[in-house]
């Protein structure tokens, strides 16, 4: 009976009935109990996203799996010290951290959110050494900046801890005939790595039927693995449908006696032992045929996996240093068939997005949609792309159609905020960011649109909280920094101003927007030599962002450097024709220099451009004062 009902249970979870699953477990648990039942009961839970039963559930249990599961429940509930606790008890200094690789990579979530950075990248290089096709604990590794190239994370090594891991299942995991089916394939090459030593035999003896059988009850014992919940991998998973050898004979010896048995004996028939010796070293020849041929196509799909992750690897880790168009170099080399999937496009269009290529970004954001129409990723920046285009429809339409998909995304609730912010409508655009906040904490991004929205309408005590609290999530959200730089810099605390404005610099280097500011700050220290060189900087990174050659322009005017600035000017004409804060500086340049027809020009030119209403008001004090000694006159 109680067989039964686990295998009741199991197969009304692998079909996601989990009313059923969690009713007949209830059965089961009260019939049977035992900490083992327990575990299928609390994992019963998690599925179903009832953590907070499956935590009362396994509350003091003490078995590895009980407490893997019960600290998944405490993360879930956001309890990390809890959870902390039964990954690592303080009693057992030395104890082996549950469910290997899966258990690494919680922790090391742990460690993140509880930022303790250093102790989370160990805990995720651990799990990629443990389980390499672990690819959501490489991704980690490049949000914390702590990733090391791809090549040595998914290289020999690796390949050889999977082809291990294959083998050691080959007999109970993949079934007598698995490949038999696949003989007709893709032509066999040479090996993963030349140098990669002797083949592992997977000859299907005895012994290794019976540590496979072993290895089965135990898998089994513990209840379904729910580290999938966390991205791990599924290999064990493959133990639970396994086929059972028989104790005490191979499978080919099995076999071959089979043969004998069935024959009738017949003493006319000559050589009769010569005749079975014949047979059982032909079927011997079959079964190494089979096992190479096995073996080679593990071989080849080790290598052709890992080549994959490669690529998608360094593309991820150039990605998180900002190092964009490296990045899209590198996923430029994908498979078409990889390239044009939801997440590398996503990952593409948020590289065009840091590079400030509004366009780009929104033509892959949008292939991205078409590829997995109700993939959420990527789709809060996506919203913030098209809040810089200022495409009010298309965000309306985007925000209208992720709500319908998902109401309880954070993503969702973002680009329904940047869909009134861009109508300035800001305190609705602010209660849509702190939804998203209210649905996931731990969804940086949100916090730094909470910010924003906080610091347009000028309440900065509540924006730096959300800049802050985006900061706990993730130190290296640079947007962040940059936030708290702005609203600094507009209180004028300079040397705070400074500082975070450097720290989003070390961060992300290659951002034309953060030298700017960076330089601004430097020039409202008096610290002009250093802003100019920061400004330069600023001009080449992105010879398309007219910002810092205006800033620049800005400094040298303050410095007496008419000449030069206006140089700089003129030039920026070319980049930006439409810009009215150009042609006013350029007003007040000729106005410095008694040139007041030209200056007139340029201020009427600034105004026909219809600049903002203090920039208007601004203008025309100028012009009124168009006569008026600089000395005397100090508005801008």
């Amino acid at each position: 009976m109680e067989a039964m009902l686990v295998d009741c249970v199991r197969n009304s979870l692998s079909h996601f009935v989990y009313k059923n699953a969690i009713f007949m477990c209830e059965r089961l648990c009260a019939e049977f109990p035992s900490e083992v039942n327990l575990q299928l009961l609390a994992t019963s839970y998690l599925q179903n996203n009832q953590a907070y039963n499956a935590y009362h559930l396994l509350k003091g249990t003490q078995m590895a799996q009980s407490r893997y599961l019960f600290a998944l429940s405490c993360y879930q509930m956001d309890l990390l010290n809890e959870a902390e606790s039964a990954l690592c008890p303080l009693n057992e200094p030395g104890a082996e951290i549950p469910n290997g690789a899966a258990g690494h990579y919680l922790l090391g979530l742990i460690y993140k959110y509880t930022d303790r950075r250093k102790n989370a990248a160990q805990q995720f290089k651990q799990s990629l050494t443990l389980d390499p096709l672990l690819w959501a604990a490489y991704e980690e590794l490049c949000i914390l900046g702590a990733a090391e190239e791809p090549s040595a994370v998914f290289g020999e090594a690796a390949a050889l801890s999977i082809q291990k891991q294959y083998m050691q299942q080959l007999p109970s995991s993949l079934g007598l005939n698995t490949y038999n089916d696949e003989r007709n394939t893709t032509s066999i090459s040479g090996r993963l790595f030349s140098d990669s030593g002797p083949r592992r035999s997977s000859r299907l003896s005895a012994d290794s039927g019976a540590n496979t059988n072993a290895s089965v009850a135990t898998v089994s014992g513990n209840g379904n693995n729910t580290s999938k919940h966390l991205g791990g991998s599924k290999l064990g998973s493959l133990g639970l449908r396994s086929v059972t050898l028989r104790k005490g004979n191979s499978w080919a010896n099995e076999n071959m006696d089979e043969g004998v048995r069935g024959e009738s004996f017949d003493d006319s028939r000559p050589n009769t032992a010569s005749t079975t010796g014949s047979m059982a070293s032909s079927d011997a020849k079959s079964c190494d045929q089979e096992d190479e041929i096995m073996s080679q196509k593990i071989t080849i799909g080790i290598s052709e996996i890992l080549s994959l992750l490669r690529t998608l690897g360094e593309g991820c880790r150039l990605s998180y240093m900002y190092k964009c168009q490296e990045a899209l170099d590198t996923y430029m080399n994908l498979p078409h068939k990889h390239y044009n999937t939801g997440w590398v496009l996503s990952q593409v269009g948020k590289a065009y997005f840091e590079l400030i290529d509004y366009l780009e970004a929104e033509k892959a954001f949008r292939q991205a949609r078409q590829a997995s129409p109700y993939s959420l990723e990527g789709m809060d920046i996506y919203s913030t792309v098209l809040y810089h285009l200022k495409e009010d429809m298309k965000l309306s339409y985007l925000a209208q159609e992720l709500i319908s998909t998902d109401r309880l995304a954070p993503q969702s609730w973002c680009a329904m905020g940047n869909c009134y912010s861009l109508q300035k409508d800001h305190e609705t655009a602010l209660k849509n960011f702190l939804r998203a906040v209210q649905l996931n904490p731990r969804f940086a991004y949100a916090h730094t649109l909470c910010g924003h929205e906080y610091a347009t309408l000028e309440d900065f005590e509540n924006g730096m909280k959300s800049y802050q609290n985006a900061l706990r999530v993730d130190t290296r959200h640079y947007n962040a920094w940059y936030g708290l730089g702005m609203i600094y810099l507009r209180q004028e605390k300079l040397e705070f101003s400074e500082h975070h404005f450097r720290m989003a610099f070390l961060i992300n280097p290659s951002s034309s927007v953060i030298m700017s500011y960076l330089g601004t700050a430097l020039h409202a220290l008096k610290r002009s030599e250093e802003a100019l060189e920061i400004m330069e900087q600023a001009i080449l990174a992105d010879r398309k962002n007219p910002l810092p050659m205006y800033q620049k322009a800005n400094i040298l005017v303050c410095l007496e450097r008419l000449d030069e600035a206006l140089e700089v000017l003129e030039e920026l004409k070319e980049y930006a024709p439409s810009e009215s804060s150009v042609y006013a500086l350029m007003g007040r340049i000729y106005k410095r220099r008694n040139m007041h027809d030209k200056a007139m020009l340029h201020f009427g030119l600034a105004l026909d451009m219809k600049p903002p209403a203090t920039d208007v008001a601004a203008i025309k004090a100028a012009m009124e004062k168009l006569h008026v000694p600089d000395e005397i006159d100090e508005s801008p």
